[in-house]
């Protein structure tokens, strides 16, 4: 190659195509300053080759050698990151303030306040026992407590069913990017090619793509190469792979077995009902699920936060006939052709909508967002983006509130009716039909397979019910029981079944028990001896009247659920101010039961939730607590709302920094290389005239 007037000319040529493209993509950055998701781009020039000549090297021009593309991944990945953690406090937050509303105890319209009511109009019983407007205002406020307590419980639900729309409309979102992410990576493979064509705009979509997905769930990326991207989870499940994607699907209800290497187990665990909560059984005595005998069945220990925490209890193992209810879910298992379980076999149980990550159709894996009762999040599940928090907020938020609520209005339900219950109203009964059922009537009360719901609360004691004949003449009697408990003839939870109080019952004279519905009804014998004859209540240590509902204030065994018993509601006799004495009579103005129910207001009783255990609280206070909850998970909300938006803020102006379109630099770049561009064609003007000059020459 030699120096001469071509090459000047060269030269010049190289340098007008090498500023007319700088001038043109500092254009497209112009045009594209308000475009979301653009990044900065400019074009990076090289000193062409230079040739050997005297006196010494002679360069050869310019030439544009790629577009660049500002922008930070480093910084890119930070803020994903970030991001991802607002989003998911930002869904917390929002959500969380409308709860908060509900709970607003300042109107003066609360629970709080109907419950002081609910314990003046007893203290104002008290004082008036027969007085039908102080019965009539009481039942009016009672009925206001249970309404008050159910209507929070339905607005709980309404939210987290609006959860499920939140959440739905996510996953088909975020499956939707993943699709199109896979679809860029393919794209990028075939026209990214180093040294020769940058694909940047398709970068700049892929970028954007992942920080919308990045407010879903959270993500992490690692760049393989030839623009192939890997999309994963912090927990490490693979989204998009390269041109390959993965699905999420929001499933459930559903149960799945993790069984030991040597187990020889081929059944399932079964359940029904519903919870927010998940169920992790873990078995820890092996045995034959078959086995006749339930002490030699195998046993299993229940965790309800992801085994980070186990109940106290440990549960005995069987098929349908032996199902177990644990806080509202009914679980057994399927013993299949071989029921033998081995220590250590794991089942869970997910008795809700949740997520599941799908690498094919029949591999899935569970990620449904998880919080510990610690606090900690299941680091092996989503813990970032709008899924998260839109989780979070309807399982352990509003699932714990509820659960709280539950136990109010269950704990409620319990003590006023454990006094109720023993009272005496205006009227005497006829017939009684208890509001609580049993799922087997042939299960010890006291048995988890009864399913009587306050089976628990049952003790070893008496129980005293009075007859009346026609003139008024009453007749104790105390209950006589199967022989076989450990305290015959008195009352055993551990041995007596609802048969068996059936039996007791119709051993007194002038009145008939039957099961009807596994429900106890106990009625006038319907022989005409016992014509106009009547019966009351006495003293009950075993609680076998409020377990079973019988002579009752409240029925219910949920906030859902609470309700005034029907009988009393439709009767105002029938509210129990006073209570059968020693001789058996009613006296009008007896009011120890009135007082009784009156000082509950001041007396601590139990409350038993799956994430605080057993505490011991006033009423008013337990409901306190459950205010101070929304209040301070509110705030909290607030606080990492604000603090990770303040990070991913910064970050977001740390890459605006470097890929940001900044309207006074291009200028000053178009001012650059347009005059670059002239003096570049003047080059090729002063070579022409040259050239000119040499044909002049003769």
């Amino acid at each position: 190659m030699t120096v001469g007037i071509n090459s000047l000319l060269n030269t010049g040529k190289g340098a007008l195509l090498a500023f007319q493209a700088a001038i043109h993509v500092t254009g497209e950055n112009i045009a594209n300053v308000n475009t979301p998701g653009y990044s900065r781009r400019s074009v990076r020039l090289e000193e062409n080759v230079s040739i050997d000549y005297r006196p010494g090297q002679i360069g050869t021009g310019v030439k544009a050698a790629g577009v660049l593309r500002h922008f930070d991944y480093f910084i890119e990945r930070q803020y994903l990151d970030k991001s991802s953690s607002r989003d998911r406090w930002d869904a917390l937050f929002t959500n969380l303030r409308n709860v908060e509303l509900l709970f607003n105890e300042s109107i003066g319209d609360g629970l709080n306040n109907a419950m002081a009511k609910f314990w003046a109009d007893w203290q104002n019983l008290s004082l008036r026992p027969d007085d039908m407007a102080s019965r009539s205002q009481l039942m009016s406020t009672a009925h206001n407590v249970t309404q008050i307590i159910n209507q929070v419980d339905r607005d709980l639900s309404l939210f987290q069913q609006q959860m499920d729309d939140f959440i739905r409309q996510d996953v088909d979102r975020a499956n939707e990017l993943m699709v199109q992410i896979a679809e860029l990576n393919l794209q990028i493979r075939v026209h990214d090619i180093p040294g020769q064509n940058n694909a940047n705009a398709l970068y700049d979509e892929r970028d954007s793509l992942l920080r919308e997905l990045a407010g879903i769930i959270d993500i992490q990326t690692q760049d393989k190469g030839s623009g192939q991207l890997l999309v994963i989870t912090k927990a490490g499940h693979t989204l998009v792979d390269g041109e390959t994607h993965f699905e999420l699907k929001f499933d459930g209800p559903k149960s799945y077995a993790s069984l030991t290497s040597g187990s020889t187990f081929n059944g399932s665990i079964e359940f029904s009902g519903s919870s927010e909560r998940e169920y992790l059984v873990r078995i820890v005595t092996a045995g034959d699920l078959s086995d006749a005998d339930p002490a030699n069945r195998p046993k299993f220990e229940v965790s309800l936060d992801g085994g980070k925490s186990w109940l106290s209890e440990t549960f005995t193992a069987g098929d349908s006939d032996y199902s177990i209810n644990i806080n509202g879910v009914e679980i057994w298992f399927d013993p299949g052709t071989a029921g033998n379980l081995s220590v250590g076999d794991r089942f869970t149980v997910v008795p809700k909508t949740g997520l599941y990550w799908y690498e094919n159709t029949s591999s899935y894996m569970n990620i449904t967002p998880q919080i510990h009762f610690n606090g900690e999040d299941n680091n092996r599940r989503a813990v970032g983006g709008s899924l998260a928090g839109y989780f979070n907020f309807r399982d352990d938020y509003v699932g714990q509130f509820r659960e709280k609520l539950d136990s109010l209005a269950v704990t409620l339900a319990w003590e006023a009716n454990r006094i109720h219950s023993q009272g005496a109203g205006l009227q005497n009964f006829t017939e009684v039909y208890g509001t609580y059922g049993l799922s087997d009537t042939g299960a010890a009360l006291g048995d988890l397979t009864s399913g009587l719901f306050f089976g628990d609360k049952l003790q070893e004691g008496s129980l005293t019910i009075w007859v009346y004949d026609p003139n008024g003449n009453p007749t104790p009697t105390s209950l006589v029981f199967p022989a076989g408990g450990s305290v015959d003839p008195n009352f055993d939870p551990a041995f007596h079944t609802l048969q068996d109080v059936e039996d007791a019952f119709n051993a007194v004279d002038g009145i008939t028990a039957s099961i009807v519905n596994n429900r106890l009804q106990i009625s006038v014998d319907p022989d005409p001896t016992y014509n106009d004859y009547s019966f009351a209540f006495g003293s009950d240590s075993t609680g076998l009247l409020a377990a079973l509902g019988i002579n009752t204030f409240f029925e219910g065994d949920d906030a859902r659920g609470l309700s005034m018993n029907q009988t009393v509601f439709n009767n105002l006799d029938m509210i129990n101010a006073g209570h059968v004495n020693g001789v058996g009579e009613v006296n009008p103005g007896d009011n120890a039961t009135a007082l009784a129910m009156a000082s509950l207001q001041y007396a601590k009783v139990g409350f038993s939730t799956s994430f605080e255990g057993n505490t011991t609280q006033t009423l008013s206070d337990y409901y306190n607590s459950l205010v101070g909850n929304v209040g301070a998970a509110t705030a909290n909300a607030r606080f990492n709302f604000n603090y990770h938006k303040a990070l991913a803020t910064d970050l977001n102006n740390r890459q605006e920094e470097v890929s940001g379109v900044n309207l006074d630099e291009e200028m000053s770049s178009l001012i650059k290389f347009q005059h670059s561009y002239s003096a570049a064609a003047k080059l090729i003007s002063t070579a022409d005239q040259m050239f000119q000059t040499i044909l002049s020459m003769k």
